[in-house]
């Protein structure tokens, strides 16, 4: 391996490779570290890439390219109690046509893809590595230091992109110290259905696909969700659990994954289904308020490893962040080689990029949503009225039928106190509405 180069970027993943990928189209030397066997070797994600216009930029033919597995078309939030549940559902017929709106892929082979787009444009890819600290030239960061004989690359600049629960990011002194409340758990499978049961089975056409949210008794109440998306010829079901929760419920994840499987509503969606893969890891949900300082004397921090993504309590964002912080990383690396001046100012630039695009202003938009999405009243208490007043609305008897506003108050009686629905009520349209 090469003693020095001008960008070492530390993780395969889509922050890393987009980084990458954009520093070697421009014609620097970057090696790219790789824990994994290949990228994407250590991670099974199935889920939802959302559109930016990102893509397009980094590569012109990405959408007709890239392993896709469906463009997504329905997306359904559901309520779910023990033995019932309810949904919100959204379809969007759309001509099949590139760019999509959101599609489902799965990460084991789009990272390959991906890579490999970085790999040939002139990127060192150095897979089997891992990058346990970083060199330094009194404060500026000047290198990696790797488990690999060879151990010591040097590089202008360093961009940590390893992931959630960066050990690097901490080395860097970039300040932040996320605790357990900042993250979740994530545990998913892919199992294998044949393509036209999928299509009958979720009234799908040709590469159309179906995305599902689940908010209740998927993780039998505990804060987090669980989420369903359709491939070519796989399912990827899975949940997520906020940690600190999780661990003093003393409940696995893994256990929490089989109840939900196993939920009435799920079986009939499953059936047949036969598991392929099985995967877990921390992701990170704090928000803002986890983002590190994202710059220092030779060393930018991009994708999960910053802490960018962003739960809208809608939806799940983060592939679509993660490539736009690459991007974004990428571009305060050329200007910084412009003026050569890789110190803290002249990676300054890095921040206003992110913030000129949707990164930053959607995270501080969004900025209150963890903490009202801790409240475990959204997963136990208020799922079981929604459906227990549409279970009243629907019910035949022989009694005088009510009014909805009195079936609601009926079924929050000893559920929840006015006073804290007002509550929030207030919080979740501050956090999520307005």
């Amino acid at each position: 391996m090469p003693e020095k180069v001008d960008a070492i970027v530390v993780g395969a993943g889509p922050a890393g490779t987009a980084a990458a990928l954009v520093l070697a189209q421009a014609g620097l030397k970057v090696a790219v570290f790789e824990r994994g066997e290949q990228p994407g070797s250590k991670n099974m994600f199935g889920g939802v890439l959302y559109y930016t216009e990102v893509l397009e930029k980094i590569l012109p033919d990405f959408w007709s390219e890239a392993p896709i597995e469906r463009y997504v078309t329905r997306h359904d939030l559901v309520f779910m109690t023990d033995d019932s549940w309810t949904s919100v559902s959204f379809t969007e017929k759309q001509s099949g046509q590139p760019p999509y709106n959101a599609v489902t892929l799965l990460r084991a082979r789009f990272d390959r893809w991906f890579a490999e787009k970085a790999r040939e444009a002139g990127a060192l890819l150095i897979p089997e590595t891992l990058v346990d600290d970083l060199v330094r030239d009194g404060r500026k960061v000047v290198g990696v230091k790797t488990t690999r004989d060879d151990g010591v690359m040097y590089a202008d600049v360093v961009i940590i992109a390893e992931g959630a629960n960066s050990i690097l990011a901490g080395k860097a002194d970039l300040g932040g110290s996320p605790s357990s409340v900042d993250f979740a758990v994530a545990a998913k499978e892919v199992l294998a259905l044949p393509r036209e049961v999928i299509e009958e089975r979720f009234n799908l056409e040709g590469n159309e696909g179906a995305a599902y949210s689940f908010v209740g008794a998927g993780t039998q109440g505990l804060p987090g969700g669980a989420f369903l998306y359709t491939g070519q010829a796989s399912l990827s079901i899975g949940l997520v659990a906020m940690l600190k929760p999780l661990q003093e419920s003393k409940i696995s994840i893994t256990d929490l994954l089989e109840h939900f499987k196993n939920h009435p509503g799920m079986r009939p969606l499953l059936k047949d289904a036969t598991l392929q893969e099985y995967s877990g890891h921390l992701i990170p949900e704090g928000g803002m308020g986890m983002i590190p300082r994202l710059y220092g004397d030779g060393v930018l921090v991009a994708g999960d490893a910053a802490g960018f993504l962003c739960s809208s309590g809608f939806r799940l964002e983060g592939m679509n962040f993660a490539i736009a912080s690459g991007f974004a990383a990428a571009e305060a690396v050329k200007k910084a080689r412009e003026g050569g001046n890789f110190s803290q100012n002249g990676l300054a630039c890095y921040k206003k990029l992110l913030e000129q695009g949707f990164v930053l202003p959607t995270l501080q938009a969004f900025r209150h949503a963890p903490g009202f999405l801790a409240n475990r009243r959204i997963y136990d208490v208020y799922p079981s009225i929604i459906c227990g007043v549409l279970g009243r609305i629907y019910k035949s008897d022989d009694k005088p039928r009510r009014k909805p506003l009195s079936l609601i108050r009926a079924e929050m009686k000893g559920k929840v106190p006015l006073w804290s629905l007002a509550k929030d009520a207030w919080r979740g349209g501050r956090s999520l509405l307005w």
